[in-house]
């Protein structure tokens, strides 16, 4: 079996970055992303990237240092509201973006890992998401046709992995990271720890080590995207 522990971002991406390329990422919000990995991306500086993510990050953490850097061309995206520069890029005119219904991007990465290339949904049906998107009846009822995504590279943050590539995802940091890892041709994951093979218990793996493909192990910020405090009304 080929050694997928590697020591840096930067190496664990080696060969594999060209500009033009589709990227899907993991994580929801500020929880589960793989922050090491979008960093090496911004210091490759590969451009016109286009970018499946639940979200964008924020200003100057996560997916938006990448925006920052005008290296992403497009978004295929479900939630962009804590990002002024994405917003200012897509009201310019200089960022393109897909929005997709949240539970629709997860089968949609979900189904190109399971070579599935496309299904059906009545999410979005009569709404802006449906728009030049082919529509069918079944049993009375309207569907509109999303395609499966497949990534060139997917990027993913795991919680412990063993040298294979198993992964365990803690509480919800697993949210869009295993379908992420399974819809890229190639899956590069970042973890906290790697343990050795063997010690993960069967049971208690969320993805398979045959679906990842290069490992890195690294300290993390674990940021949180707000706090909203209420002030205490005097009695």
């Amino acid at each position: 079996m080929a050694n997928k522990i590697y020591g840096s971002a930067t190496e664990a991406l080696d060969g594999l970055l060209f500009d033009g390329m589709f990227i899907a990422a993991g994580g929801f919000g500020l929880c589960g992303i793989p922050e090491l990995l979008i960093s090496a991306l911004r210091d490759a500086g590969t451009k016109d990237i286009t970018v499946a993510s639940n979200n964008a990050g924020v200003d100057g953490f996560g997916l938006g240092i990448l925006l920052e850097t005008r290296q992403i061309k497009k978004m295929i995206s479900s939630y962009v509201g804590e990002n002024a520069e994405f917003m200012r890029q897509y009201l310019s005119g200089e960022l393109e973006l897909e929005f997709n219904p949240q539970g629709t991007l997860a089968e949609r990465m979900r189904a190109g890992g399971a070579g599935i290339p496309g299904f059906y949904t009545k999410t979005g049906v009569g709404t802006q998401v449906a728009e030049g998107k082919e529509h069918k009846e079944f049993d009375g009822e309207t569907y509109i046709l999303e395609r499966g995504i497949v990534a060139d590279v997917a990027i993913v943050k795991a919680w412990k992995a063993d040298d294979t590539g198993n992964l365990v995802f803690r509480k919800t940091a697993r949210n869009f990271n295993p379908p992420a890892a399974t819809c890229g041709k190639v899956c590069v994951a970042e973890v906290e720890e790697i343990v050795p093979r063997g010690s993960l218990d069967p049971d208690s793996i969320h993805l398979p080590g045959i679906y990842v493909h290069r490992l890195i192990q690294g300290e993390h910020e674990k940021r949180i995207e707000q706090r909203t405090t209420r002030q205490r009304e005097e009695a």
